[in-house]
């Protein structure tokens, strides 16, 4: 039996000195005119095989604590001041060396190796990351009255005994990433950080400790420290504005503001997002900005008026509202930017910001669009191009034109084609064009100036709506102008249909290329008949309507050329 006892017993002892072999150990003892006391927790600390360095920070103590803990063992480093319990923590964390470090008060009058193995052995087994103590004494109001209560509130998953027990031991790799406080907060702090973080806290009963009882203003310091760490904690984590209703409504006021802004962005700048889906997110950021805004007012005049300090109160209202009002003007003065940008004209809204141009147009209620124009980037025409002129399709809206219909620049013909695909809003013109229009390549043009650019240029556009090709000539014109709206008829039936601004004199019709008539405009509504063959071709010059194109007359080009 006896072989067996001396089997168990060097199984422990092997088990023990590996556990102390595997990593090293620093115990802290922050001390402030402890020389009654220190020397028994340095004691208690130098007979554990687990500890490898006990070190003392004498935080400006007027007695021989430094000179009591350097008899009793220890490496001692001393604050020429009194800087706070954290601060020596700081301190003793930064001169030792161990992969672990235990911090350990230096008023306790009963603390023993025992107890503080019963600290470390947890993460020495790997089964924390750290660990702090629990014990029975006779004190702990500020635990009680202050800690607890305000741990429940802000952070309710910890639930430990006594959060504000004072020793506690971690790994060092885990204490690099904590904050120390530099008073008596720094204990709560650590336990909040590690919490937050997600590491393993385990608290250990450590059995009865004995220390000098705290005089009422000690205890109000501590209180007063313990909870400026809490609350602070509960600030940088989120704790205070997830919980408070005000906080609830002014965040979401923001965000509706910034959904706003957002949407009324994306419509004007952001291609990738079509820009009904830019109105949708506005329109819904306003409602949620409008509902959280009428909720904050209502909760700030019911604080105000029980408010007895209404300076101090206004001064905290603005404070707390400053980031509503600033997304507010920013929002206001995006939305004042794009409106001072509006152009109105019979029919169509255009609104042309720095680099975009919303286009509402409305021709009847059957012909309605919405969508974003420009800027347009001038480039070379493409190889064996060079009577071509390549135009992204929201250009030739902004010009009144389509695919296929010819510009005639500096006695040069060009045709209208789409660009190539994944150009987007690459405007590709030959050289000659660009020569005339006094455009360089990678010159930017904007759509609101589109038509300035392309003001006084001939182009012959296709108006058929039939299998008989009806082409019209048109000056283009950067206003709008009275212009009138002009019909072609073959033998009683309508194939084409155009407007422009018609000026009193002669304009040429042409049939097949041929020239067969032209007509007299003395700024009154008439019709006008022409026979080709067997066929009849009606001109119906109508009412007027507003245009920014110009009818070729007979000096400028081709009014009408019908191909039969």
């Amino acid at each position: 039996m006896s072989w067996l006892i001396l089997i168990m017993v060097f199984l422990l002892c092997a088990l023990k000195r590996g556990i102390t072999d595997n990593l090293s150990v620093s115990v802290v003892i922050p001390a402030f005119n402890e020389e009654k006391t220190v020397a028994e927790v340095v004691e208690a600390a130098r007979n554990s095989d687990m500890v490898t360095e006990v070190i003392v920070v004498d935080d400006g103590s007027t007695d021989s604590t430094a000179e009591v803990a350097e008899n009793a063992g220890a490496k001692v480093i001393r604050h020429t001041s009194n800087r706070g319990k954290g601060a020596a923590l700081r301190t003793g964390f930064k001169h030792s060396k161990g992969e672990i470090v235990a911090f350990v008060d230096a008023d306790l009058k009963n603390m023993t190796t025992e107890k503080l193995e019963k600290m470390i052995k947890p993460i020495l087994r790997g089964k924390a990351d750290l660990t702090k103590t629990r014990f029975r004494r006779k004190a702990g109001r500020v635990t009680e009255l202050t800690a607890k209560p305000l741990l429940n509130f802000f952070f309710p998953e910890i639930k430990f005994e006594q959060p504000l027990s004072g020793q506690f031991a971690a790994r060092r790799s885990v204490l690099e990433k904590m904050k120390f406080e530099e008073d008596y907060g720094v204990d709560v702090g650590i336990v909040l950080d590690a919490d937050v973080m997600g590491l393993t806290v385990r608290e250990v009963d450590i059995g009865t400790i004995k220390h000098d009882m705290a005089s009422l203003s000690d205890l109000n310091l501590v209180a007063n420290e313990v909870v400026r760490t809490i609350v602070d904690r509960a600030l940088a984590y989120g704790r205070i504005t997830m919980m408070d209703s005000m906080g609830k409504a002014i965040r979401m006021c923001i965000l509706g503001l910034s959904l706003t802004t957002l949407g009324v962005f994306s419509i004007f700048f952001i291609r990738a997002i079509p820009a009904m889906a830019g109105v949708v997110i506005a329109v819904a950021g306003l409602i949620v900005a409008v509902y959280y805004l009428l909720s904050l007012i209502r909760r700030s005049v019911y604080v105000f008026r029980r408010s007895t300090g209404k300076v101090q109160a206004v001064r905290s209202f603005i404070y707390m509202h400053f980031p509503i009002l600033v997304s507010g003007l920013i929002l206001i003065a995006m939305i004042s930017t794009l409106l001072g940008a509006v152009h109105v004209d019979d029919g169509k809204i255009s609104i042309e910001p720095t680099s975009g141009n919303l286009i509402i147009w409305k021709k009847s209620q059957d012909n309605r669009t919405f969508d974003v124009r420009g800027p347009y980037t001038v480039d070379s025409a493409l190889e064996n191009e060079n009577g071509t002129i390549r135009i992204p399709e929201e250009a030739i809206k902004t010009l009144g034109l389509n695919y296929g219909d010819r510009l005639f620049i500096a006695n040069e013909t060009y045709t209208l084609n789409r660009t190539r695909q994944g150009e987007g809003n690459i405007m590709r013109m030959p050289l000659d064009a660009r020569e005339a229009l006094q455009l360089n390549a990678g010159d930017v043009i904007q759509d609101g100036n589109l038509r300035k650019v392309f003001n006084g240029v001939y182009a012959m556009r296709n108006i058929s709506e039939s299998n008989i090709t009806v082409l019209n000539g048109v000056i283009i014109q950067t206003d709008e102008a009275p212009g009138r709206q002009v019909r072609v008829l073959v033998d009683g039936v309508k194939v084409a249909e155009t407007s422009g601004v018609m000026k009193k004199g002669a304009y040429p019709i042409y049939i097949n290329g041929v020239p067969v008539r032209r007509i007299m405009f003395s700024d009154e509504a008439a019709n006008y008949t022409v026979y080709w063959g067997r066929h009849v071709v009606k001109v119906e010059v109508l009412g007027t309507l507003p245009s920014d194109m110009l009818f070729a007359s007979s000096s400028e080009g081709r009014f009408l050329n019908i191909w039969l």
